[in-house]
C-alpha cells in the first residue's frame, strides 16, 4: 500500500496526500498555527465539515484561485456556489467516488451550523480510511462510524468548550478503535487551551492498542 501523508496546519486543518492527489480539510490558513498561507496551498480537492469561520477558512478563495472543488453538505455547497467557489454538494451517507481509491464520506457530528448539517468526514485514500470528526461532542454512534468505516486514523478535536474536552475524545477514541489518533483544534485560542499528553495518557488507559501521535503544526506523518 503506498504511505498517505497527513500534515497538521493548526486548529482543524489538514492536508492530506496521495493517490496522485492533494486534499485541504477545513482550510482555515491564517489561523494562528498555521505555518503555510492560503496563497501557498495548491489543493486537488478541498473537504469542508460546516461554516464556522475556523473551519471553512479561505476555502472559497483557494477555490477561486485553483479551481478545487469544495466538497460539503448539500446546503453549505450552495452557498459556496453563490460566493464563486467551485462545490460538490451531498450529504450524510455517501460515498462521494472522486477517482479510484479515493472517495470521500460525510458522518454526523454534534455541533451547529447556519447552512445544512455540521458533520465529519470519511477520506478514503489508498485503502487508508481517515476520519477527521469535525467539531463535535462526544456521541454514541462514534461506534457506529468505527464499525462501518473501520477509521485507521482519527482526527478529533480536543479543545473544550465547543467541542470533547481530552477526557471526552478518549472516550470516542475507545468508540472508533482506530489505529491511530491525532489531536486537533486545541491551543489556538486560550479558550480551547489544552495539554493533549492529557489525551494521550487517558487514551492509553482506555484504548491502549490505538497510537495517539501529536504533531506541532506543519508536522507530518507517513501512514499506511
Amino acid at each position: 500500500m503506498e504511505q498517505v501523508k497527513i500534515r497538521w496546519l493548526g486548529h482543524a486543518a489538514f492536508e492530506i496526500q496521495g493517490q496522485g492527489s492533494d486534499i485541504l480539510i477545513d482550510p482555515w490558513l491564517t489561523n494562528p498555527l498555521s505555518p503555510v498561507r492560503p496563497e501557498e496551498v495548491k489543493p486537488d480537492y478541498i473537504v469542508v465539515t460546516h461554516d464556522h469561520n475556523d473551519h471553512l477558512g479561505e476555502a472559497i478563495e483557494i477555490s477561486k484561485r485553483t479551481g478545487a472543488p469544495i466538497i460539503s453538505v448539500y446546503e453549505l455547497a450552495n452557498y459556496i456556489s453563490e460566493k464563486g467557489g467551485k462545490s460538490i454538494g451531498m450529504n450524510i451517507g455517501g460515498p462521494l467516488v472522486l477517482k479510484n481509491n479515493l472517495y470521500v464520506y460525510l458522518t454526523q457530528a454534534f455541533h451547529s451550523s447556519t447552512h445544512g448539517s455540521p458533520t465529519g468526514a470519511i477520506i478514503n485514500i489508498n485503502g487508508l480510511s481517515i476520519y477527521h470528526a469535525g467539531d463535535t461532542g462526544l456521541f454514541g454512534d462514534m461506534k457506529l462510524i468505527g464499525e462501518v468505516y473501520s477509521p485507521d486514523v482519527a482526527l478529533l478535536p480536543i479543545g473544550g468548550f465547543f467541542t470533547m474536552n481530552p477526557e471526552q475524545a478518549a472516550v470516542a477514541v475507545q468508540l472508533i478503535s482506530p489505529r491511530y489518533a491525532i489531536p486537533m483544534h486545541y491551543n489556538t485560542f486560550d479558550i480551547i487551551k489544552q495539554d493533549p499528553s492529557i489525551f494521550a495518557e487517558k487514551v492509553k488507559k482506555l484504548r491502549p492498542s490505538t497510537e495517539v501521535l501529536i504533531l506541532k503544526p506543519g508536522e507530518s506523518r507517513d501512514l499506511s
